[in-house]
């Protein structure tokens, strides 16, 4: 077991939500037969139980005890039950409520979840139907706490306040994050797009003697190669047609601190050398300047192709590449650790509502199942924009399957704008079904057209076409 993970005592075993890992549950009942049997239904699940019979006695037990979930009666002596939940959520406002009731009205279920109720269950209630929204509500509330817990202690032994995730393999690389970032080797990051890229380099820079100098990440497939030195290394007046100032690079802009080369295999030749003069020497040239320039400059490159491959095909230098493969950070692909895609889909799901000035969102079950199960070919990215998604198109607390895309639930493109046009004409759903997916592939290239022309095999000029015609908007992210 690495550092890191004893530290966090974050096994793949200690994840599991089962009942008999010292999940408690508080009964807020003023009837005494309903809380026996409550409290008979629980103790045989494996879950530990607290009862009160009125609210005043409930407030007491929470000012001592911690909860991972609150059973509370509407119709209670003295404050109801709506009247008790906000105090409740003051107490503990991450203690998910099921609300019990016989008064079960659209009234009073819009205003318990609109105070913060997690669901409304109404006597006499299915014992199945109960269970199983216990059990999604605890298992809900434990993701959430073990989310905060490894952003905390994350947050002190390091400083990885953006990167979410308890797998083995994410666990080796925050051990190797800590071991390179206090050097000043240069670091390789490899992975499939959408991986996080750029949160490693960041997390590296953050943990590094350089984190108050700058951190300058560069796409360098973004831009045609004369653009690119130019960007770089910066030029002087008159070094070519509309150089009409000089201009700094982005290395001398990143002295003292961290240049990040994303997508480093897109680079040419000539520029390829280039770099690595400045890696051997630590000095360079304006364009068109006679003066040679010293920086101090940690490089860390990251690529989404086999750069070995690529040397052997004669498209990347050989001596370049060793000299950035000092130091090798592998990124998994999302689909070989599901097991921190509730985490990060928690994550984000704090996010984007905050963001948005939304009351907190949570996925149902369905959802989240049909989360894990999905394959993400477009990575952490994808996920993150599937969330978003959620998050901005969701009318209420719960996001629900209906809001994923369908490629993710299985639902087809034509199903799914039937759903909502049953009039539609085929051209209509033809093309609604076309722009779909060039925006999912979009998406997943992170707005890059190219890379997305190349997926789909078509020139990028009729790739444009398409964007124009369909009035798709391109968004990019800042941030891997």
């Amino acid at each position: 077991m690495s550092e890191v993970e004893q530290s966090l005592n974050l096994s793949a075993s200690g994840s599991a939500l089962s009942p008999s890992t010292g999940t408690s549950i508080l009964v807020i009942d003023d009837e005494a037969g309903i809380r026996e049997s409550l409290e008979v239904l629980l103790t045989l699940e494996g879950y530990g139980v607290r009862t009160a019979n009125d609210g005043e006695q409930g407030l007491r037990i929470l000012e001592i005890e911690n909860f991972d979930l609150v059973l509370l009666d509407l119709a209670l002596p003295g404050q109801s039950g709506l009247e008790l939940l906000p105090q409740i959520k003051e107490r503990q406002p991450e203690t998910p409520v099921i609300m019990i009731t016989a008064y079960g009205t659209v009234d009073n279920v819009v205003e318990a979840i609109r105070a913060g109720a997690e669901n409304f269950v109404q006597k006499p209630w299915d014992n199945e139907k109960l269970m199983a929204d216990i059990r999604s509500a605890v298992a809900r509330h434990r993701a959430e706490e073990e989310n905060l817990q490894l952003k905390r202690t994350l947050k002190q032994r390091y400083n990885f306040s953006n990167i979410v995730g308890k797998s083995d393999s994410m666990l080796r690389i925050f051990d190797l994050i800590a071991q390179v970032a206090p050097s000043r080797s240069t670091v390789l990051i490899q992975g499939e797009s959408g991986t996080g890229k750029e949160v490693i380099a960041k997390a590296i820079h953050a943990n590094s003697p350089r984190k108050d100098k700058p951190f300058v990440p560069i796409n360098t497939g973004a831009m045609p190669s004369e653009l690119l030195e130019s960007t770089l290394f910066g030029h002087v007046k008159g070094a070519f047609t509309s150089a009409i100032a000089s201009k700094k690079g982005l290395f001398e802009v990143a002295n003292g601190g961290t240049l990040f080369l994303d997508e480093i295999a897109t680079m040419g030749m000539d520029t390829q050398a280039k770099i690595l003069r400045v890696l051997q020497d630590k000095r360079f040239m304006h364009l068109g300047g006679i003066q040679e320039i010293q920086v101090d400059v940690r490089i860390l490159a990251a690529t989404n192709v086999d750069l070995r491959q690529a040397v052997r095909d004669g498209r990347f230098r050989e001596d370049l590449f060793y000299r950035l493969n000092v130091i090798t950070v592998d990124l998994p692909p999302l689909r070989a650790r599901r097991e921190d895609i509730p985490l990060l889909t928690q994550h984000f799901l704090d996010f984007y509502a905050n963001e948005n000035g939304l009351a907190p969102r949570r996925l149902s079950s369905d959802a989240m199942r049909a989360l894990v199960d999905y394959d993400w070919p477009g990575n952490v990215r994808e996920l993150e924009n599937c969330i978003e998604r959620g998050v901005v198109l969701s009318s209420g607390p719960v996001i629900g399957s209906d809001l994923l895309p369908g490629h993710i639930t299985g639902r087809s493109f034509q199903d799914a704008l039937l759903e909502h046009n049953p009039n539609a004409s085929l051209f209509d759903i033809i093309e609604d079904i076309e722009r779909r997916i060039i925006v999912e592939k979009l998406e997943r290239c992170n707005g890059n057209q190219t890379e997305a022309a190349e997926g789909f095999r078509i020139p990028l000029s009729t790739l444009n076409q398409k964007i124009k015609r369909l009035n798709i908007e391109i968004r990019k992210r800042g941030r891997e």
